[in-house]
């Protein structure tokens, strides 16, 4: 079945990665399309000698955006979509499930659900609520589309029902810890948005719908709104805990205390100092909050998503 599907991945200098990835995806499909942001290292000549096609659109600040592009201008043909990011590659295993399982799905089926499994220094993350986190990879190209959230978005299927298949993905960033954090503090500038949004609700989304009782992403969503109700420095600490000791991430050793504590209380904290400081702004300066956000980040929550 490898003429079913075709993968949009997005990419900035990710020589590292890029070619683990693809070709982790060429025993499903030849159909890799990159979606690169005028990488300035290898990425780009490592792809296209794998065979990929690369688009390059310059990054528009917002992940959901870019994959959209992506979604609209890559010359698509296939069925099937399938998301991927660089950083991650497919199991043989899961490979091999694509390829025996895409021809026997009932119509009905427009979207497939992956475990995700994190790797994080070189230990595989298992427990904190970590795995499995199932995510919706692969959908039929015009039942699907991206959410325009700043940040945690899903795919949204218009129709159609899913299904789960067995064997992993795998995300494992080769990345130094420098690199992490930094990558981490733009992600908490976009989270504290997010949280302000659902807080103040400036911009709408047509979006997964928040369901305690639905599929994974939809009851992570139903958390999120809870966790935003929650008071400011006190939720990261509520997070940790029921991470750390309730999940038992403490059983993942060294690198789980490590991972657990930085993106489990540190990023969360992060969160929430950005978010009283824009509260803060808003005071001193008697400024709307969207305005504070657009003056300090360069987003404009009023701009056409």
């Amino acid at each position: 079945m490898k003429s079913c599907i075709s993968v949009i991945i997005l990419t900035f200098n990710e020589e590292k990665h890029i070619g683990r990835c693809i070709e982790s995806l060429l025993p499903i499909t030849q159909n890799i399309f990159i979606v690169d942001s005028f990488s300035t290292d290898r990425t780009v000549e490592i792809a296209t000698a794998l065979g990929a096609k690369v688009f390059q659109n310059r990054w528009p600040g917002n992940h959901a955006i870019q994959f959209q592009w992506g979604l609209e201008h890559c010359p698509i043909t296939t069925e099937w979509v399938m998301k991927m990011d660089s950083d991650e590659y497919l199991l043989p295993e899961l490979a091999n499930e694509i390829n025996e399982k895409m021809n026997m799905l009932s119509d009905d089926v427009s979207g497939i659900y992956i475990k995700r499994r994190v790797y994080f220094m070189e230990r595989w993350i298992k427990h904190g609520g970590y795995y499995p986190i199932w995510l919706l990879r692969i959908w039929k190209y015009d039942k699907g589309m991206m959410e325009q959230r700043w940040m945690d978005e899903h795919i949204k299927l218009s129709s159609g029902t899913t299904v789960q298949f067995e064997h992993d993905l795998v995300d494992d960033n080769k990345n130094n810890l420098t690199w992490w954090t930094e990558k981490h503090n733009n992600y908490a500038t976009r989270e504290a948005v997010d949280i302000l949004n659902i807080i103040h609700g400036f911009s709408k989304y047509d979006e997964v719908e928040a369901n305690i009782f639905g599929t994974q992403e939809q009851r992570k969503r139903w958390l999120k709104i809870r966790y935003a109700s929650l008071p400011l420095f006190v939720r990261p600490l509520l997070y940790f805990h029921w991470r750390y000791f309730v999940k038992l991430g403490l059983l993942d050793g060294r690198q789980g205390i490590i991972w657990h504590f930085l993106q489990g209380f540190w990023y969360r904290f992060l969160v929430d100092a950005k978010i009283y400081q824009m509260n803060h702004i808003a005071r001193k300066e008697n400024k709307s909050l969207k305005q504070v956000i657009k003056d300090t980040f360069g987003i404009d929550l009023d701009a056409a998503r």
